[in-house]
């Protein structure tokens, strides 16, 4: 089990790791929409958002030696599901290869964030 950092992704703000390698696969945390540069959540529209952490988890891929087109399967948490055809219209420029996913709205998330997703891929 290998844990992978990158500085180019937010620091965990609790008591994890932004991804663990294990097993051939990359299981990434949720990545939510702070700026690595900043750890500010500077984004306010779902699409804004969305690029923000496909950008996070495309440099905490790149870091475990991976990519976005290694992901089998995503997570995808949605504060308001009426974002859900902006979220996706994003989401599918990252993720061209299509892998398994599960989308579920909730009550809120970190930073009061609208989106937060992880991924587990190929390492």
């Amino acid at each position: 089990m290998e844990k992978i950092y990158t500085k180019n992704a937010p620091d965990a703000i609790g008591p994890y790791s932004q991804a663990i390698k294990a097993n051939g696969l990359v299981f990434t945390s949720g990545q939510i929409a702070i700026n690595p540069q900043t750890g500010e959540v500077e984004a306010t529209t779902i699409e804004a958002q969305t690029e923000q952490v496909c950008t996070n988890l495309k440099n905490v891929l790149e870091a475990a030696g991976s990519s976005l087109d290694k992901a089998v399967k995503t997570v995808c948490f949605l504060a308001d599901m009426g974002n859900f055809a902006a979220f996706n219209a994003v989401y599918g420029t990252y993720f061209t290869s299509k892998p398994a996913r599960s989308c579920v709205a909730v009550k809120t998330l970190p930073k009061n964030v609208l989106v937060e997703v992880e991924v587990i891929a190929e390492a």
